[in-house]
């Protein structure tokens, strides 16, 4: 891979460390820890929380009618996404281990939290579940997707994508036929950066 292109990727996984690092100092600005999956918000906050969540009668009322109608073709596209989230787990659970890709832990893409916050309401908590899931969801789906390319088609684009998956770095140039060739099984089988995330 081109050493410039090496460095970039490199420097990319370094500022999202330091993303997440910043994450994890708003835990003590906003008064928070994470145990284990669970969200803990001290006593004294949970309670001014509390005080600040709108009541559904008065939320109800102030939604715009635009919200309320289209809130069905929202909520439809729900089915599709679980019978995704069902065929992604299937098709990784027998095709990655017939391949030795490892296995997207599924866990660390959907990520649905919101429900802890008790200053919001029970709908807004609904809609947060669902936008938490559908993204993780997403995410979830596009690295299996990223690692089966990895095995199968691991080669560059001509043309340049929006965002590029985790795998894309270890890709073969558009046009390297004797890269592809000669470097095919090496790069279905790289997959050692892996092993310190999942």
């Amino acid at each position: 891979m081109d050493n410039r292109i090496e460095a970039l990727l490199e420097a990319m996984k370094k500022l999202e460390q330091e993303l997440l690092e910043e994450f994890e100092k708003k835990e003590a600005e906003f008064y928070y820890r994470v145990v284990g999956r669970k969200v803990r918000f001290e006593a004294e906050v949970r309670k001014q929380h509390r005080a600040l969540m709108q009541r559904l009668s008065r939320y109800l009322a102030e939604a715009p009618l635009l919200n309320i109608l289209t809130a069905p073709f929202i909520w439809f596209i729900l089915i599709p996404a679980l019978f995704l989230d069902l065929s992604v787990t299937v098709f990784q659970a027998v095709c990655f281990r017939a391949y030795g890709i490892p296995r997207v832990k599924r866990r660390r893409y959907i990520v649905v939290d919101h429900q802890s916050l008790a200053y919001l309401n029970f709908i807004e908590k609904l809609n947060c579940m669902y936008c938490g899931y559908f993204n993780g969801l997403i995410a979830y789906v596009r690295e299996i997707a990223g690692r089966t390319e990895q095995y199968w088609c691991p080669i560059k684009h001509a043309r340049l994508q929006a965002s590029l998956h985790s795998r894309y770095g270890k890709f073969l140039e558009y046009g390297d036929a004797e890269g592809y060739r000669s470097r095919l099984e090496e790069i279905r089988r790289d997959f050692s950066d892996l092993e310190d995330k999942d």
